[in-house]
C-alpha cells in the first residue's frame, strides 16, 4: 500500500497514512477536522538487485574487466574450490577431536 502525505491547511499539521490506492483521499484532519489536502511526494525508489535485471547481467566487458582488477586475483569462486581446502580450511580441520589423539 501506498503512503499518502496530508497537510491541514487550518493547523498546518503534516501527516501520513497507508491506504490503497482505490481509496478516497481524506478530507478532514485528525487533529482540528479541518480541511486537508493530498500533498504530492517522491515516493521511494525501486531498485532492483539480484541476476536477471539489466543493471547485473548486462555490463559491457570493460566494466566486468575493471571488476575483476579492482577484486585483486580475477579467480571466480567456483575456480578457487577446484584447487582444495583454504588455508583456514585445512587448520580447522586439523584441531577438530575426530584428528587428535586422545591418550586414555
Amino acid at each position: 500500500m501506498p503512503t499518502y502525505e496530508y497537510r491541514c491547511t487550518a493547523c498546518g499539521h503534516t501527516f501520513e497514512i497507508f491506504q490503497p490506492i482505490t481509496a478516497p483521499a481524506l478530507t478532514q484532519c485528525p487533529r482540528c477536522s479541518g480541511v486537508v489536502e493530498r500533498l504530492l511526494g517522491t515516493g521511494a525508489a525501486v531498485i532492483f538487485k539480484g541476476s536477471g535485471f539489466y543493471a547485473t547481467d548486462h555490463r559491457s566487458e570493460d566494466y566486468k574487466k575493471k571488476v575483476k582488477e579492482e577484486s585483486g586475483t580475477g579467480i571466480s569462486k567456483t575456480e578457487s574450490s577446484k584447487s582444495g581446502p583454504s588455508k583456514s580450511e585445512t587448520a580447522c580441520a586439523a584441531n577438530t577431536p575426530e584428528s587428535s589423539s586422545s591418550k586414555d
